[in-house]
């Protein structure tokens, strides 16, 4: 995978901002990255890690991404793959990321795990 993530996704949070979404502390941020709860990518050659704002809705981690993550994880993809496949148009209809957001995640967890190990 190789889109543009600057354009595929319009709004990043750095740390700061992704710890401020959810009330807790830039180091949480770093360890839910590790852990796969977040996903976090370099947007900009040059700039710093980034979290997809979209990731984050009323003040937590949209429901079903941290299981998403994992599942990718676990297939060997990167958090920039991630990033790329849930945020490209997957016929859902729609994004996984618009999916995820409106409750809609089962169809893109069956479609994850049969792409994450295809």
């Amino acid at each position: 995978m190789t889109a543009d993530l600057s354009v595929l996704v319009d709004d990043w949070l750095d740390w700061h901002g992704a710890a401020k979404a959810l009330g807790v502390s830039v180091n949480r941020v770093r360890t839910m990255i590790r852990e796969h709860s977040l996903a976090g990518a370099v947007p900009v050659e040059g700039g710093g890690q980034r979290v997809p704002a979209l990731f984050i809705q009323d003040g937590q981690v949209v429901k079903g991404l941290p299981g998403l993550l994992t599942v990718f994880h676990d297939g060997g993809w990167t958090d920039r793959d991630c990033i790329e496949w849930i945020f490209t148009d997957q016929e859902l209809p729609g994004r996984p990321i618009d999916a995820l957001r409106e409750n809609r995640g089962s169809e893109v967890q069956r479609r994850a795990r049969v792409e994450a190990f295809s």
